[in-house]
This record gives C-alpha cells, sequence and structure tokens, in this order.
C-alpha cells in the first residue's frame, strides 16, 4: 500500500432519525442516516409487502388455485386404485360345524 494516501479511519457516531444511536468506525467522524436497524421494518417483524397493482393479490390467488388442482389430482389418484366392488381380504368363516353326539 502506498502511504499517506488512505483516509483515516475513525470512530464515527451515527444517528438515526428514529433518534437511536450508535457508534461504529467510518472515514467520517459523525454520520447521519433515515433508517437503522432499530426502525427497519425487516428487522422489527413490521414488514408489509409492497403490493404494486394487485401483484401479490394475483400471485396469492394463483398459488392457491395450483395448490386445489394437486388436491384434486391427488384425490382422483386415490379413487383410481381402490377398486370399484369391495372385495373381502380374506374368505368369510364358515359357521361351526355342527355334529351329533350320541
Amino acid at each position: 500500500m502506498k502511504q499517506d494516501i488512505h483516509p483515516e479511519y475513525v470512530v464515527a457516531t451515527v444517528h438515526c432519525s428514529c433518534g437511536n444511536t450508535f457508534t461504529t468506525r467510518s472515514t467520517r467522524s459523525e454520520l447521519r442516516v433515515e433508517i437503522c436497524s432499530n426502525c427497519h421494518p425487516f428487522y422489527t417483524g413490521r414488514q408489509k409487502l409492497v403490493d404494486t397493482g394487485g401483484r401479490v393479490e394475483r400471485f396469492q390467488r394463483r398459488y392457491a388455485k395450483q395448490q386445489a388442482e394437486q388436491a384434486a389430482a391427488v384425490k382422483e389418484r386415490e379413487a383410481s386404485r381402490k377398486p370399484a366392488a369391495s372385495v373381502p381380504d380374506r374368505p368369510a368363516e364358515a359357521p361351526p360345524a355342527v355334529t351329533e353326539q350320541g
């Protein structure tokens, strides 16, 4: 590295518009930001989907339709695997033999 050409790396104070203040390191001694990890929707769990022209709703409808079609296909497939007439797995038990004694 060349000497005396790099900016000085100092401790910086970051001020967010939400009022949060923290320190980090930067080439500037003070930074002002609009959003930080304390107020960003992704990190706070309050993120909402920005719906542009109903894209999210349209996707959810298509996805629900696809899931319904797949469920119907599985149901139909299971129905086609079962035999039409119910055939018992084992033969019916014969009534006990009556023997005459005597």
